[in-house]
């Protein structure tokens, strides 16, 4: 049995699982490795910086001669480092958070398929005005950053306005049978990141795959506090989904007061310098319960595609 959907006929790949960007985290090693398992991996371009895109441009091309691909944020990434990373000639670039249009065009320009991610029906349809080849239907559930929709009643809503545009289900997937779920909801694939976080190939601390590997969903919780703390200057739209630590606890509910506390913040940062990892962030979905430990990331694909074709023919049994 073979997991044939639109997604792997538009990439020529054998499993419809996609690495999720990770920004420092989804290198180019982690990368190859899941496109060489079968799977599309996408480098975490994140804000764009130079020097890593550089570096991890180089390891993935050099590592793997199957499809892979970029992630940036729409909001932050510059159009010279999109134009710079077109040069490579990836199979595909992905654009979250923000308005796509700007970066879109030249994506398109170069040929290169267009992935772009979603957290609400007005992103989704402003993906489909610029030409997106594929929409990435993002729950609350994921890690990091997102919008406010779950992800079982938003993905199969997307599915039926992007038709025939192929969409992936994305938040709270951590196993074969979250892609099981997402093809009986139509989605083509998935996009997965917090599994991939617990790999050897991922460019994630020991303190973090350990956190991850010890941590339950219901440790997880979306907050501005991280992001505030440390500077970032995320879109207050898009909270991000973290372990809780001491200082969201610290902080939990009192976000505006925090943005006036210059000290405050200089602490934070500070802990965050000497890698203090009860302030660290641990971006991490819901879906970790079923994360019990750090796997090869080419291995993983092949299981994850395993574990949903078993999903699918015990689903295919209650069918009279």
């Amino acid at each position: 049995m073979s997991l044939l959907t639109s997604l792997t006929e538009l990439f020529s790949i054998e499993h419809p699982i996609v690495l999720a960007p990770m920004g420092g985290s989804s290198g180019g090693e982690l990368a190859a490795a899941v496109s060489n398992g079968g799977g599309l991996g996408l480098l975490g371009g994140g804000y764009g910086d130079p020097a890593w895109v550089d570096r991890e441009l180089a390891i993935v091309t050099g590592q793997t001669d199957r499809p892979w691909g970029v992630g940036f944020l729409s909001w932050a990434v510059r159009p010279d480092i999109v134009e710079r990373v077109l040069e490579h000639r990836p199979h595909a670039v992905m654009l979250s958070f923000g308005d796509p249009a700007p970066l879109a065009a030249p994506v398109k320009r170069a040929g290169v398929k267009l992935i772009i991610q979603v957290t609400d029906l007005d992103e989704a349809r402003q993906a489909l005005d610029v030409g997106a080849d594929v929409v990435i239907a993002q729950g609350a559930e994921a890690g990091g950053h997102g919008g406010g929709r779950a992800t079982l009643p938003f993905v199969p809503v997307v599915v039926d306005l992007a038709a025939p545009v192929p969409v992936l289900a994305a938040g709270g997937i951590t196993d074969g049978r979250g892609l099981a779920a997402a093809l009986a909801l139509g989605a083509a694939g998935v996009l997965m990141g917090t599994r991939f976080l617990a790999t050897f190939e991922a460019l994630a601390s020991a303190a973090t795959v350990k956190a991850i590997l010890a941590g339950a969903g219901e440790d997880t919780e979306r907050s501005r506090v991280l992001d505030i703390g440390r500077g970032a200057a995320w879109p207050a739209r898009y909270p991000g989904r973290a372990l809780r630590n001491a200082f969201t606890d610290q902080w939990r509910g009192r976000e505006a007061e925090l943005e006036r506390d210059d000290a405050a913040k200089r602490a934070y940062r500070a802990a965050l310098e000497r890698g203090d990892p009860d302030f660290v962030p641990v971006w991490a979905g819901e879906g970790i319960d079923l994360i019990t430990e750090v796997a090869y990331a080419a291995d993983l694909v092949g299981v994850l595609a395993g574990q949903a074709e078993a999903a699918l023919v015990r689903a295919g049994r209650a069918v009279r």
